[in-house]
């Protein structure tokens, strides 16, 4: 262990990972990159670098985003200075600000010492390019950008053939609810930001009809542990019917620029095997190609308050709700699991996959067998 960055000592890695986690703020958003972390160590040969907050962080990182607003000067934010001993055929990090771009400047000879640098941003807008000018440097000096979302015309522009689309993924071993396939208790499961209308259309029908309703009733993103927290909301969702998602920050035009993309919740749900019911991000040309199944996402427009009539159609029709259940957990296990995105960084990279995440895909494919064996055992029941 090394007492400086909180991690393992650099070791036999071919790939190192530079990790945020010692310098934000421990919020319930940051699970998902927290997660794929856990997924990385398990599939391939990692060493993690992690870096610590130094003196004066918070104050010198905001010192450091208006230099680098609007000049391409970037300067550490106040990380504590990491010296790397070796070379590496991959640097990757999960950047989800645009400033964690920043805190790279701590590392020592990252670009130097690495064979092919790949960094995938999670969150970054492009009316926002002009305002993050050290951060489009630094990004110019990585041999692939990857983005979760899919307007990108922008960027190419400016960055060129190393911008790829990669959408989120998910822990879809976590989130499936077999074999164990726990009753589902919970009708309707809202995570995040909501639209009132249809808040207050679910809060009617807790109050006359009886359904447990799950939303969130704090406002404070801060959770005691990332992790934790994580495997609270995996347990929620594989004991809940159905699952409000809607495209990110659709309510925050300002923060958007009216730039609708999908985020994390629909991964989420859709591995869980709930119903999702919600809004597409509409103009957002890869929302169906990743979600190239019937039924994905019932239509449920923002702001709608019909949706006790959607619900009730679906209560009347148990065998499309099967169908939909099993078809989102098959499709997860067999698309969207992290595994499946790391073997795309893998790609890029040049490099080829360790038999620890063939190991891991194995473990997909066996997941996916149990649920077809158990298709067909309900079926000739039911025949």
């Amino acid at each position: 262990m090394d007492q400086r960055t909180g991690e393992r000592s650099v070791s036999e890695g071919r790939i190192l990972f530079f990790s945020h986690r010692n310098l934000y703020e421990q919020e319930a958003w940051r699970g998902p990159c927290r997660e794929l972390e856990t997924v990385l160590a398990e599939v391939d040969a990692i060493d993690v670098i992690a870096p610590k907050q130094g003196k004066w962080y918070y104050q010198r990182k905001r010192n450091a985003q208006r230099i680098g607003k609007y000049t391409p000067i970037g300067i550490n934010p106040g990380a504590e200075p990491v010296s790397l001993g070796k070379d590496y055929s991959l640097f990757f990090t999960v950047c989800e600000k645009p400033s964690e771009l920043l805190d790279l400047n701590a590392i020592k000879g990252w670009r130097e010492r690495s064979k092919v640098a790949i960094c995938w941003m999670t969150e970054f807008y492009e009316h926002n390019i002009p305002y993050n000018k050290s951060v489009m440097r630094t990004l110019a000096r990585f041999d692939f950008v990857l983005f979760n979302f899919a307007r990108l015309n922008a960027f190419k522009s400016l960055l060129g053939n190393r911008v790829t689309y990669l959408p989120y993924g998910v822990d879809a071993i976590k989130f499936c609810p077999y074999p164990q396939r726990p009753t589902r208790f919970i009708d309707v499961l809202s995570v995040g930001g909501r639209a009132s209308m249809t808040h207050n259309a679910l809060l009617d029908m807790a109050k006359d009809d009886g359904i447990l309703y799950i939303y969130d009733t704090l406002k404070d993103l801060a959770v005691y542990d990332v992790e934790e927290h994580r495997l609270q909301l995996s347990n929620l969702a594989k004991r809940s019917r159905y699952f409000i998602v809607n495209p990110g920050s659709i309510d925050e035009p300002e923060k958007t620029g009216g730039q609708l993309e999908f985020g994390p919740r629909y991964f989420e749900g859709l591995a869980a095997g709930t119903i999702l019911l919600g809004d597409q991000p509409k103009g957002n040309e890869a929302f169906d190609r990743v979600f190239n199944w019937p039924d994905a996402v019932i239509h449920v427009p923002y702001g709608s308050g019909n949706i006790r009539e959607v619900m009730l159609d679906l209560d009347n029709n148990l065998i499309r709700q099967e169908r939909i259940r099993n078809h989102n957990i098959s499709e997860s296990l067999s698309k969207h699991d992290w595994a499946h995105r790391w073997e795309s960084v893998l790609k890029l990279a040049g490099l080829q996959p360790l038999p620890k995440l063939q190991e891991r895909k194995q473990r997909l494919a066996d997941m996916l067998q149990l649920i077809r064996s158990d298709q067909l055992r309900s079926h000739v029941q039911v025949g």
